[in-house]
């Protein structure tokens, strides 16, 4: 149990930092298009284009913060096979804390009383978890179970792209839930991987769950991606905390196996009630009025102003420059 919460929490810690990193380098690509007044940056619904996603991924910020996310992975990957589903993708969804934390210094952006009030229900929660998790299940399950898992894969990221497509830059919440519903497939997948105890090449490669693993990942991080390139950096995380943690954990305990200590699965109702509770807390106080938190433009000094996620403000006609959400006091 030990060996696995300390798995957790550094996959925690990997999943966060990288998640501020890609923000950083997704809005320093998109700051570049906007000085370049290019269109070609956004799709007709106002949201991020493909070829501006790609350009995004390559900047270092952006590379960097996906080498955590594969350590991250692999961390995580090894938790979910050594707690609980309920446990380990709650603790591993603290990277929330994390990426609050880092946005503060690196995007410019205020966390006021009651986002901090959130953060410290949702830690208080991971103690509660952590308390009265039990053994993890087994983890069997049949083949046409995983082809489950591949078709939900396939249809969440899928259709999921699309909606988000077509909703542009109103729908930076729901791509944050919906990468967070791919890489909660993906924990379950891993769970459920035929071919890793003991260790058979043949039977990994014939088992649906690898594909859904594939899918689920790599959709849901170019889902974050679009997320963190149109919206609050604070509140796609903790969209993508609720839909990661959910799912899974009703999955493994109704599905898998997973089990709270004797006597104490009120407390594992609650501790996970309010994780999510505190989550979806972070995402309503993280979203200021009529639009997405501040990105971090850069200065002449090279020090970073917040401004909207979804664009720069537009200039009145008198040429003076309007005012964004720090200078507001927002």
């Amino acid at each position: 149990m030990l060996i696995g919460l300390l798995t957790a929490v550094a996959a925690s810690a990997c999943y966060g930092t990288g998640s501020v990193l890609q923000a950083v380098g997704s809005r320093k690509s998109a700051r570049r298009e906007a000085a370049a007044a290019s269109t070609t940056g956004l799709t007709q619904h106002g949201g991020p284009s493909l070829s501006s996603t790609a350009k995004a991924a390559v900047t270092w910020e952006f590379m960097v913060g996906t080498v955590l996310d594969f350590i991250g992975f692999g961390l995580g990957a090894l938790a979910a096979r050594l707690l609980p589903l309920f446990l380990s993708q709650t603790v591993i969804s603290a990277n929330l804390v994390i990426t609050a934390v880092l946005s503060i210094k690196l995007l410019g952006i205020r966390l006021n009383a009651r986002e901090w009030v959130s953060i410290g229900v949702v830690c208080t929660a991971l103690v509660l978890l952590a308390t009265a998790a039990g053994p993890e299940g087994g983890g069997d399950a049949s083949t046409a179970t995983h082809w489950w898992l591949l078709v939900a894969s396939v249809l969440v990221i899928g259709g999921g792209t699309l909606i988000v497509r077509l909703l542009g830059s109103r729908a930076a919440i729901l791509a944050g839930l919906l990468s967070g519903l791919g890489f909660g497939a993906l924990g379950v997948g891993v769970r459920v991987l035929n071919g890793i105890d003991p260790f058979h090449l043949p039977t990994l490669l014939a088992d649906p769950a690898l594909y859904a693993i594939l899918v689920a990942g790599v959709g849901g991080m170019y889902l974050h991606t679009v997320a963190l390139q149109i919206g609050s950096v604070n509140g796609a995380t903790a969209a993508l905390v609720v839909g990661e943690t959910v799912v899974p954990g009703i999955l493994g305990v109704l599905w898998l196996g997973d089990s709270s200590r004797p006597g104490f699965a009120w407390m594992a109702i609650l501790g996970f009630v309010v994780a999510v509770a505190g989550a979806v807390a972070v995402a309503w106080f993280g979203e200021p009025e009529g639009g997405a938190e501040g990105t971090g433009t850069a200065s002449d000094d090279g020090s970073t102003a917040p401004v909207r996620a979804t664009g720069a403000a537009k200039a009145p006609e008198d040429g003076t420059r309007a005012p964004d959400r720090a200078a507001a006091g927002g």
